[in-house]
Parts: structure tokens; sequence; C-alpha cells
């Protein structure tokens, strides 16, 4: 693992636990499998059969729901920015503020692997922008830009 401000990773489930402070069943990304500081991350969500979403969306067609694919790209970004500022085990926590241009183009059903790809388009010193997509074999399944603060957690 590099620590010269360049690409690090892969990170495994510990490190993204380190970084978030999600857990099941709401934690969305598995893996990372790179991330240039300062700039992107790839990661990784196996999506399987056994998601709790999938008893309800949709019996006899389970297709993971738009807003958790979001979710999971917002949760790509949170470790980015996490690693980037230097805030892993902090307590910080990243907070959606806006979410636009979303765009749904495949569905995403059980038994795949999400390719998460996050870059930062902006970024101030509480304040991120951020441009997303999340693959399927290379192929765009959803897209979104969002902004996200970073903020110590409630009290």
């Amino acid at each position: 693992m590099q620590t010269d401000r360049g690409a690090i990773g892969p990170f495994d489930i510990k490190r993204v636990l380190a970084a978030l402070p999600h857990r099941y069943p709401m934690l969305l990304v598995d893996r990372v499998e790179e991330l240039v500081l300062d700039r992107s991350i790839r990661a990784i969500k196996a999506v399987t059969i056994n998601e709790p979403f999938f008893q309800g969306h949709f019996p006899g067609r389970p297709i993971m729901p738009g807003v958790l694919i979001v979710e999971a790209l917002a949760q790509a970004a949170g470790v980015l920015a996490v690693e980037s500022l230097g805030l892993a085990g902090s307590g910080k926590l990243v907070y959606f503020m806006a979410i636009d241009e979303v765009k749904f183009r495949v569905p995403v059903e059980p038994g795949v692997l999400l390719t998460l790809e996050v870059e930062f388009a902006q970024r101030r010193n509480t304040v991120c922008k951020f441009t997303g997509k999340a693959l399927l074999d290379g192929k765009v399944a959803a897209q979104a830009n969002f902004t996200a603060m970073i903020a110590d957690p409630p009290a």
C-alpha cells in the first residue's frame, strides 16, 4: 500500500468499516479496489439474494432499489473523503446535501458485482461535490452527481 498521496488499495472490509460508520444492513461497500487520494475511488458492492430489500423489491423479479445504488455511491464517496482528508477513526460523518442528475440505465439484480466509481468534482473544507457511476460488467447501471458535508456526529 502506498502512502505518497497516490493510488492505494485494495482495502478489505476491516478498512472499509474503519472509514464508514455504516453497519449491516446499511453498509453497501464491501471492498475498495483502488483509491487515489484527493481524486477517485473504485469500490465493489457484492449484490446477493440475501439482501433484506430483495424480499419486497420485487417478489418474482428482485431488483436493487435505485436509492440504494445511489447510497452505495455515496458510501464509496465517504470512504474517498475520509481517507483523502485523513479522518479515518475520527468519528466524522459524511452527510448527503444534494443529489443531482441521477439516471438509472440497467436494473441491478442479485448475483452481480456492482462496481462503484466516484471522483471528486469539487472539494472545499467541509463540503465536497462528487460524480459517480455504478457499473455492471463495464456498463453504466446508474450515475449521479451529489454533494456531501463532513460534520461531527450528532451530540
